[in-house]
């Protein structure tokens, strides 16, 4: 929704604020404002129009002296305002108003309360609070200059040569300078012990429905990403359906190559069963190659699986955007809630395969949602991301971990999702969709999209730079070519420490080859094979 950016303490020249808050005008591109408060304090709003059109301008203030910046969507906005919120006068009609509103009526403990994918300042005289949502759905940075003045900022751009130290703030946390850091998400799924709830496929299919139905709030046109997969086609089904129930028709869209791709083809054939208006765009290697600095400035980090992903999700939004489109849906969180990704077959137990759902999910905020959140936000376009609703979440991350583990089905990875939306007599999507094996997105876009662009990284790297790669990034070294240069372009923009320390690279488990693309699992080559041959009925 946007990009947002508090400088807390006295001193700062405004114009260079400003100036900072531009550097994210991307996030938004339909209106800009800031405010200058009484403690010296300087707050800042990109703009992204979604709800309250007319007047939802940014910053807001509350009935007194609070005033409060916001990224993201509250979807629960109405359901508040009518209910413990019904006392308080509302100056705008947008959803954001009500996050100054709820820190008037209970002070800090309200981020439960929101129902939805956000972060925040809210600035109150001497006192200010941050937070962030539960999941790390919408990015935010923190720093502190020279001065002791804080920042917070949805992109690290904004920030990183204004501060001696800066870091990414923790999802499920506020912030305040008299309690620090405060952990107001607990769900009782972060213990392992407490998977034990019995499989409800009824209660799948209807939680993921509701949490789709939220996020197609807008007063602007929505789209989805269809990849083909079985997560994104899930989501295009129902949201479908919601759609058609309001009269309109959804559109649906997706990425490959070429029209031979694997995601391409299964894109094709969803969107004609679901009845779609359906866009395939298609890209080169080359334009690939020709946007990676780009695309490595905008997304803000050197993690290979992110970089690779974010070239077409990138291209894929620049033209979601040129379209009209502001709000697409997108299914980042379902391998991570149930054990979809390969190397989750070779878990060594069922404990350990519970830990590393919960340790995934926990983590998404560092690569998957990173990258949806800035590969698209980078073009306008707000993605949301129905699988990691806190309801749903709920739901599904306690069922007991034999009934998600792949070997309980011979192999078949999220067998029980699968199952959920299995309705002969009112089928969501094609059998051959619905039971299609798992392929990474920058995968599934054409096999030789990776090998081509490990080639050509190989080409610009010599052996040289790479035998010295731990002497030149002694943090996280790089350890192959194509690392290499994507870290080498990363610490061009961005060079300090602080940046370098922002990321995380994801290694699967329990495999021997550590590249995070899907096929370096062995499971993938015979996947498809025992799927066929498998005696469960589908």
């Amino acid at each position: 929704m946007s990009g947002i950016l508090a400088v807390i303490g006295k001193g700062k020249d405004p114009q260079l604020v400003r100036e900072l808050s531009k550097r994210m005008s991307h996030r938004g591109p339909d209106e800009s404002d800031f405010q200058i408060l009484k403690n010296g304090s300087i707050i800042c709003h990109e703009s992204l129009a979604i709800v309250d059109l007319q007047s939802g301008k940014q910053p807001i203030q509350g009935t007194k002296d609070a005033w409060v910046i916001h990224d993201g969507e509250i979807y629960n906005y109405q359901e508040l305002k009518n209910g413990v919120l019904k006392e308080h006068t509302f100056r705008t009609k947008s959803d954001s108003e009500v996050i100054v509103h709820l820190y008037e009526e209970f002070g800090y403990d309200f981020c439960n309360k929101l129902d939805g994918d956000w972060t925040f300042v809210i600035v109150d005289g001497d006192d200010y609070i941050a937070g962030r949502d539960p999941m790390g759905v919408k990015p935010l940075y923190y720093g502190l200059d020279e001065r002791g003045r804080i920042y917070f900022a949805s992109e690290m751009k904004s920030i990183a040569d204004q501060c001696k130290t800066f870091s990414t703030f923790p999802p499920g946390h506020y912030y305040t300078p008299k309690k620090g850091f405060v952990k107001y998400y607990q769900p009782e799924y972060e213990d392992y012990e407490n998977a034990n709830q019995d499989l409800d496929l009824q209660l799948i299919r209807e939680s993921l429905t509701e949490a789709v139905r939220k996020r197609l709030m807008s007063q602007m046109p929505y789209g989805v990403l269809l990849s083909g997969g079985l997560d994104s086609s899930l989501l295009s089904a129902i949201a479908s359906r919601l759609s058609a129930e309001n009269g309109k028709k959804l559109q649906s869209f997706s990425i490959a190559l070429n029209a031979d791709a694997p995601d391409a083809k299964a894109a094709r054939q969803a969107a004609e069963f679901l009845g779609t208006d359906h866009h395939e765009i298609h890209f080169t290697v080359q334009q690939g190659v020709e946007i990676l600095e780009k695309i490595i400035w905008n997304i803000e980090t050197y993690d290979i699986i992110s970089v690779r992903a974010s070239v077409p999700m990138f291209l894929l939004s620049k033209v979601i955007s040129e379209k009209g489109i502001k709000v697409i849906l997108s299914g980042e969180g379902a391998d991570e809630i149930f054990g979809g990704h390969l190397y989750f077959r070779n878990a060594p137990s069922t404990e350990e395969f519970q830990k590393e759902t919960i340790e995934r999910v926990q983590k998404l905020f560092t690569a998957d949602l990173l990258r949806a959140d800035k590969s698209t936000m980078a073009n306008g376009i707000e993605t949301r991301i129905p699988f990691l609703d806190k309801e749903f979440l709920d739901a599904t991350i306690r069922i007991k971990p034999q009934e998600k583990q792949p070997k309980t089905y011979d192999g078949i990875e999220k067998y029980i999702l699968r199952k959920a939306f299995d309705t002969p007599e009112n089928p969501y999507l094609p059998t051959e969709i619905l039971w299609r094996q798992k392929e990474q997105f920058s995968d599934g876009v054409g096999y030789s999209w990776i090998d081509e662009l490990i080639e050509y990284c190989a080409t610009q790297v010599t052996d040289a730079q790479l035998e010295g790669a731990a002497a030149e990034f002694p943090y996280n070294s790089p350890t192959t070519k194509e690392a290499y240069l994507y870290r080498s372009i990363f610490h061009k923009f961005y060079p300090q420490i602080s940046a370098a320390q922002t990321v995380r690279k994801w290694i699967p488990k329990w495999q021997e080859n550590l590249d995070p693309s899907g096929r370096a699992n062995a499971a993938h080559v015979k996947a498809d094979v025992e799927i066929s041959k498998s005696g469960i009925t589908i």
